[in-house]
């Protein structure tokens, strides 16, 4: 009877194991089946706020629609045409042999103008190979595209379209017509797409191409969606004491990153960061904040950041951001160091008695490297995303009176 009884109980509890276990494996199905359904659900949702069509069209025809306005590139955006000779050359030798060439992205406005979101170089290069490009100021496009020889054309080497020169040799005739004729895709992105779109889509043709670093698209984003806000954050990096407190070299200048410091001081002085995101992903998502904005106060934050860099450069001219040794501030620029230092001094500078906190500010500014908080934020084996949550609270207290 006991034997019995202990039977029905092993019996009993493998039903129960038996039955969980099968209400668990439900569970997850149910747990993966919602989880798929979320995923056609939003890529159906966002598909809606991408809507494109594609259009085929000769280059000919481009060249009117170029030159009855109809199809617009922004002239700053060729401040940023960085093709070489030989790039250009083969962009015609791949017309000329029938090699597909990419599709070209354009926004239609509500009034029906097309402006470039992508096919910079490809559009620019046509339109000087063929003398349709008109003078920008400081951009070389105005002069007339001698074509090198390629791996596949070497006869192409000294060809123009048209304006001879001594050793110059007019392309053929038939060949010009040929590349009147070739068809371009077009990817139009129409104007009822969400807000966002023009941003998105620039973002992400453009990331990893022929731009030196990630602030020149958003330059070029910037230029695009609102140039105002493009043309504010050249201004604030062209500032003075800006540009003598972070002495940095004609390279990163070259690059555009004394505007990516503008960003990245805005950024962490008025923004949260989260260490969920890269860096740069955070900046785009911040200066694609500040253009769909239309309460940000620009003047005001001028004024901040402005009197922020005149009192950093009157107390430690040329070099606050490296590290001071020795008794002198040397080395290379630290972003750490203008992390801390600017956003310190930017979140206290209303508490401070000036100039009488100078010494105070200068003396903060000389031991930041010999902190120990700071060490253990910024020392070897730290990266943005566990500095930045870190290093941002303490620089507020480390410089607060």
């Amino acid at each position: 009877m006991l034997r019995l009884i202990f039977l029905r109980k092993i019996l009993a509890h493998k039903t129960a194991t038996i039955l969980i276990h099968k209400r668990w494996v439900q569970a997850e199905k149910n747990k993966h089946m919602t989880k798929q359904e979320n995923l056609i659900s939003e890529i159906e949702n966002k598909k809606a706020e991408f809507r494109t069509e594609s259009y085929p069209m000769s280059i000919g025809e481009l060249v009117n629609l170029y030159k009855s306005g109809e199809i617009l590139i922004n002239p700053d955006f060729q401040r940023y045409f960085r093709w070489t000779n030989t790039q250009k050359s083969r962009l015609i030798e791949s017309l000329l042999l029938g090699i597909p060439i990419p599709s070209i992205f354009v926004f239609q406005r509500e009034d029906g103008i097309w402006e470039l979101v992508d096919g910079l170089q490809r559009i620019s290069t046509l339109l000087q190979f063929m003398s349709k490009l008109p003078e920008v100021e400081d951009v070389p496009t105005k002069e007339r595209l001698v074509l090198e020889g390629t791996k596949y054309l070497p006869s192409l080497e000294g060809m123009v379209w048209e304006n001879l020169k001594d050793g110059d040799i007019e392309l053929p005739n038939s060949l010009k017509l040929f590349i009147k004729r070739a068809k371009l895709n077009f990817s139009i992105i129409l104007s009822d797409s969400g807000a966002n779109t023009k941003f998105d889509v620039f973002q992400r043709l453009n990331t990893g191409g022929t731009y030196a670093s990630s602030q020149e698209v958003r330059n070029s984003v910037m230029i695009m969606i609102n140039k105002p806000t493009f043309t504010w954050f050249k201004k604030l990096s062209m500032n003075e004491d800006f540009l003598n407190s972070i002495s940095i070299t004609d390279r990163l200048i070259d690059e555009q990153y004394p505007m990516e410091l503008v960003l990245r001081h805005i950024a962490l002085t008025h923004y949260s960061y989260s260490n969920k995101k890269e860096l740069s992903d955070y900046f785009d998502d911040i200066v694609e904040e500040i253009l769909l904005d239309d309460t940000f106060d620009y003047t005001d934050f001028e004024i901040q950041f402005n009197r922020t860099f005149s009192l950093i450069n009157e107390i430690v001219p040329n070099g606050a951001f490296k590290r001071y040794t020795d008794g002198r501030f040397k080395g290379k620029f630290l972003e750490s160091a203008f992390e801390a230092i600017s956003v310190g001094i930017s979140k206290n500078f209303a508490s401070y008695d000036l100039p009488a906190d100078n010494d105070f500010i200068k003396n903060k500014i000389e031991n930041l490297h010999q902190d120990a908080t700071f060490i253990r934020y910024t020392g070897s084996g730290s990266n943005a995303r566990t500095r930045i949550p870190n290093i941002i609270p303490f620089a507020i207290d480390y410089f607060s009176k």
